[in-house]
């Protein structure tokens, strides 16, 4: 009776823990990408959940002034819709520009651009998926690794905020 009592006790708490241990699906509440650490983190509740490492646009250092000067941007913004995509797997959209990077880029008479992305890796036979991992090579986008990508896309919703930081 003794080691039945005991079992019992110890299923509980062992069902317990496992159900006020939350799963990361649905509890992404920010996303955080580090330039200079080629970072991005998942977080939640202000606590870091994941991390990957990224790929940023060629010129990664400083914030996005124009369209075309293959920098990443750097602020706040959202993630606001996603698709799937031939070239780059997945796809998760930045809201870039926001009212500020459109201000910027109006006073210096040039266009702000957009597009910004989270994105895959290209399906390639000339290079394999590790050779992009480590280099800066997009257009202004945040890369990552394929598997990373699906991870992110089922993990984050639209409508999350994600800031990008120098």
């Amino acid at each position: 009776m003794r080691w039945l009592l005991a079992f019992l006790s110890l299923t509980f708490a062992a069902l317990t823990h496992a159900n006020a241990t939350p799963t990361l699906e649905g509890h992404i509440d920010k996303v955080l990408v580090v330039k200079s650490e080629h970072k991005l983190h998942l977080l939640s509740n202000g606590k870091i959940i994941k991390s990957y490492r990224v790929s940023l646009g060629k010129t990664p250092r400083g914030p996005k002034f124009a369209e075309g000067d293959n920098r990443t941007p750097e602020g706040f913004y959202w993630i606001d819709w996603r698709k799937t995509s031939d070239k780059f797997n997945l796809s998760i959209h930045i809201s870039y520009p926001n009212a500020r990077d459109v201000a910027r880029a109006r006073d210096k008479g040039l266009a702000p651009g957009g597009m910004i992305m989270i994105h895959g890796t290209p399906q390639s036979d000339q290079y394999p998926e590790w050779y992009f991992s480590t280099l800066d090579w997009t257009n202004g986008c945040i890369a990552m690794t394929n598997a990373d990508i699906r991870e992110v896309w089922s993990l984050v919703k639209d409508g999350t905020l994600i800031e990008i930081r120098p």
